[in-house]
């Protein structure tokens, strides 16, 4: 009996641990948005804010793409995948995404990708999926239709809800690609190794596409605005390299490695909650009372679509697209 008292205490003690981790990457990563937008706003390009976000991680978590130098040979292609689409093209998107619309719109535009994996493993691998994760989409779908506003013709700018879109269909590609490598098991690669090298190589793709040497780097050195309040420009991109990559990365995979995925991924849906509050408070960019409404439906059905997954290997139909394995759903997110 002691002994198995005290394993159901070290277990509760990891879980709690797990929770702590997720809820740290959440707000991590929720704050983004919040630190780039005045930078964009004092002349940065979209493009060369990822740009200097992405390499600046790329530098920090170096050293651990040194000790896992052995993916390249075994996983080029996820790490490819990582690169391409969890890196580079969800957070240029998003960040794109943001210049033109507010941070919280942005982000629950993005929070489709759980639905849009959902119709990828539906319509394209010809799975089925549980009634609850067809529910967690209808909702997702009429609560984004809130937060837009489509009774009154799209209250925000088109372009800027395209790149959202198309923040969320990177997600979708990433999510699609960890689910086909998901049955390696004991020979899963390292995802703190996966993640750097995704880093490094959303560094290269993105030097490419964003030539930073056009850059104007004096604004680096000067101040941006934060709803009138000036803040000094490289505070907000030390925060966006430090505290919303490194850091919600890697305590992102830490809480997976004590939780399931699913119930990771539950918990990073505070992510838009903790953006929308932060733009509010910080930005000033209010929201009205039906989208703060569509806006928790939208999170309502993430959190259905996520959390009704059957454990890997069941017979049950599927209820996501997703990885099941220590790479967490919001690996992927801006």
């Amino acid at each position: 009996m002691p002994v198995h008292t005290s394993e159901s205490s070290g277990g509760s003690r990891g879980r709690s641990a797990g929770l702590g981790l997720a809820l740290v990457s959440a707000v991590a990563f929720g704050g983004s948005g919040v630190a780039a937008k005045p930078l964009i706003e004092a002349g940065l390009d979209p493009l060369h804010v990822v740009w200097l976000r992405v390499v600046g991680a790329a530098l920090v978590m170096l050293p651990v793409a040194v000790r896992h130098r052995a993916l390249l040979r075994r996983r080029p292609a996820l790490l490819a995948g990582f690169g391409l689409l969890a890196v580079a093209g969800v957070q240029a998107c998003y960040f794109a995404a943001i210049s033109r619309i507010p941070v919280g719109v942005a982000l629950l535009v993005e929070y489709l990708a759980p639905a849009l994996v959902l119709g990828w493993v539906r319509f394209v691998q010809r799975r089925p999926v549980t009634r609850a994760a067809a529910l967690g989409v209808v909702l997702a779908a009429g609560g984004l239709a809130c937060v837009v506003e489509v009774w009154s013709g799209l209250s925000f700018d088109a372009i800027g809800l395209l790149l959202a879109l198309g923040a969320a269909c990177c997600q979708v590609g990433y999510f699609v690609l960890s689910d086909q490598g998901s049955e390696a098991g004991d020979d899963a690669p390292d995802p703190l190794g996966v993640i750097a090298y995704g880093l490094l190589i959303g560094s290269v793709v993105l030097t490419a596409a964003a030539r930073p040497w056009t850059m104007d780097w004096s604004v680096l050195t000067g101040t941006a605005r934060m709803d009138g309040t000036p803040v000094a420009a490289f505070l907000l991109l030390a925060w966006i390299v430090l505290i919303s990559t490194v850091l919600s990365y890697v305590t992102g995979v830490l809480s997976v490695r004590r939780l399931s995925p699913q119930v990771a991924g539950v918990v990073a849906c505070l992510e838009a909650v903790v953006a929308t509050v932060l733009a509010w408070v910080l930005l000033g960019e209010h929201l009205s009372a039906p989208q703060i409404v569509g806006g928790g439906v939208v999170l309502v059905g993430a959190f259905i679509a996520q959390s009704s997954a059957p454990a890997k290997g069941s017979p049950q139909p599927v209820a996501s697209g997703g990885p099941e394995r220590e790479l967490s759903s919001r690996e992927s997110a801006a």
